[in-house]
């Protein structure tokens, strides 16, 4: 099904757009210009994150503006202005100092979103230490992969986390010199410390020292849905990425309030959750809390949020409690929507401007590339199912594929697709601020990601006449039918545009005749049961809206889809389960 434009009339819109007029911003772009918007450290001191995240608000105008503030599970609120938020981090920095911690030390932080984890995050980049966060519901088995890999010196985690995930592994953890309780009074031991109290002892000031741009400060572990982790090292360059992203992209002005639902163990949660709003000087709303549609509502009620990133996953979920509650309450004040993590079916898009009166804005990139590649803008059409097009000073391009779906490399070289429409791999031409600067111990792994001037990102994609990006599924998620290659994604859209259809995951089942059929998994929304002539109904609508070569071939009703603890499902584990293979990670 074609969907249609959504066309921007800004004629009536109370804030004008950062990024206003793409084509002139994309001719006119210079990384070089955006180094010198933020201020650097001293002459010859080079630049530092945390200083433009923090210091350089907290020394000047916005001592006293409100940088975060953090909502507790009980709803119970704390609020740092930028002027407390350097206080904190630079005794955070001391701490670190007398423990014996200084550059390139690995901070690692095992926490939800509370104030600790903010505290640690900045106050790690500051003292020159590289800054590691972990989702809070990893098993003891990720959490001992990523703090041994990562080579941990310290953890800052909670006194249950570390007695029930933490303290089994110590044995096999040598590296890991110290651990900082964030809900303790008193040390526990001579290497588990109380982070109230060092805290509190540690000097209040703190001046950072000298941080080459190249020197490395963020280590991001991707999900480890197939094999073992990857550890992305990200540069303190990346800052000019968290800056721009955050006014071209997510369209941050002075007096936002800005939220972020992600959780910071993942990308998105460290570098907009965290680095971006307080690069631009807005205000962070940080909730504890897990999602629950009426406090989420509320939440962009009471605290008047102005811009809102969250998941498809979650936006889903809002759309199964309906418009009519998103309606019952007061959310004149919001402005923005965007959403990231998977791509974002057309509905939801659509959905947006039914319980809001905006649309929602999905854009693209991924652990490695540190920051948003491709994006849909506040005063750009919006072609709903489509990720937008490349950032400016972005250059990225769709690579003629082999058999495997992956670009094909003859000789170190590839052939880009001039051709609109043509599927292939999605590729970036390396040198934007953010992108990884390696794999953690593993630099054949991070040489294969390259190929002839181009980054190979693993996803495959398509692109239009006018330049936007469409999604097509992973590489290696492509479903190879009958000579056919199918994306899974456009399959499970496709889907979902059945009123009885609330989710969909979709992987390629063995065949003997066809190689492999396309089967789908489905999760229906509340009314429906699942039922022979259901499931056929399905088959049919399939086939209706995409051929008999791309539809389902079987359906499978399954309410309760498994997702990667950064809430994408998880096509590898459903595969893995209908063949009874290993589940793994």
């Amino acid at each position: 099904m074609a969907w249609e434009p959504i066309k921007k009339d800004l004629s009536s819109w109370a804030v004008r757009p950062n990024l206003l007029c793409y084509e002139k911003t994309c001719a006119e772009f210079s990384w070089e210009t955006i180094r010198r918007e933020l201020r650097g450290l001293a002459v010859g001191r080079g630049l530092n994150i945390a200083h433009e995240a923090v210091d350089r608000h907290a020394n000047g105008a916005l001592r006293s503006q409100l940088a975060l503030r953090c909502i507790s599970k009980e709803g119970k609120t704390e609020d740092f202005t930028y002027g407390d938020l350097k206080e904190k981090t630079d005794r955070f920095a001391n701490l670190l100092g007398q423990l014996g911690i200084g550059k390139g030390d690995a901070v690692f932080a095992l926490a939800g979103r509370i104030p600790e984890l903010y505290i640690t995050a900045l106050g790690a980049l500051k003292n020159g230490s590289v800054f590691c966060p972990l989702f809070s519901a990893f098993g003891p088995e990720p959490l001992q992969q990523r703090l041994s890999k990562g080579e941990a010196q310290v953890l800052v985690t909670t006194a249950r986390l570390y007695r029930k995930r933490v303290a089994q592994l110590r044995t096999s953890l040598p590296l890991l010199k110290h651990v900082l309780l964030v809900d303790s009074e008193e040390d526990v031991a001579e290497d588990v410390h109380s982070f109230p109290r060092r805290l509190a002892a540690a000097s209040s000031e703190f001046i950072i020292p000298p941080t080459d741009p190249e020197q490395q400060a963020l280590l991001h572990f991707t999900s480890g849905t197939t094999g073992t982790p990857k550890g992305a090292i990200h540069v303190h360059e990346a800052v000019l990425m968290h800056y721009m992203t955050g006014k071209y992209v997510l369209d941050l002005h002075p007096g936002d309030v800005f939220w972020c639902t992600a959780d910071p163990g993942w990308v998105t949660g460290t570098s907009y959750g965290i680095l971006s709003p307080l690069t631009c000087g807005v205000t962070s709303i940080v909730d504890e809390a897990d999602f629950d549609a009426e406090r989420w509502y509320g939440i962009l009620r009471d605290q008047k949020v102005s811009v809102w990133y969250t998941a498809p996953t979650a936006v889903r979920m809002m759309m199964r409690a309906g418009a009519a509650l998103a309606k019952a309450y007061d959310l004149r004040a919001l402005r923005f929507i965007a959403s990231v993590g998977e791509p974002l079916n057309p509905e939801a898009v659509f959905w947006g401007e039914e319980a809001f009166g905006l649309p929602i804005h999905d854009n693209w990139w991924q652990t490695e590339t540190g920051g948003i590649m491709i994006a849909n803008y506040a005063a750009m059409d919006i072609r709903p199912g489509s990720m937008g097009r490349p950032f400016p000073g972005v250059e990225a391009a769709i690579l003629a594929r082999g058999q495997d779906g992956r670009a094909a490399v003859r000789d170190g070289k590839v052939t880009e697709v001039a051709t609109p429409g043509v599927e292939g791999e999605l590729a970036l031409r390396p040198g934007w601020p953010s992108m990884f600067r390696s794999y953690l111990a593993d630099p054949q792994r991070y040489a294969d990601c390259f190929a002839g001037g181009w980054y190979l990102t693993g996803d495959v994609a398509r692109r239009d006449p006018d330049g936007y990006f469409w999604f097509v599924g992973r590489a290696d998620d492509m479903i190879k039918s009958a000579g056919h290659l199918v994306g899974p994604f456009e399959v499970e859209s496709a889907l979902m545009q059945h009123p009885a259809v609330d989710e969909a995951g979709v992987i390629g089942k063995p065949d003997a005749v066809a190689g492999e059929i396309v089967k789908a998994f489905v999760t229906l929304h509340p009314g429906y049961e699942p039922s022979e002539e259901l499931r056929l109904e399905l088959i049919g609508f399939g086939r209706t809206r995409l051929g008999a070569a791309m539809a389902p071939r079987e359906i499978a009703f399954e309410q309760h889809l498994p997702y990667t603890t950064s809430g994408k499902v998880m096509r590898r584990l459903l595969r893995s389960r209908e063949l009874g293979l290993p589940e793994g990670e």
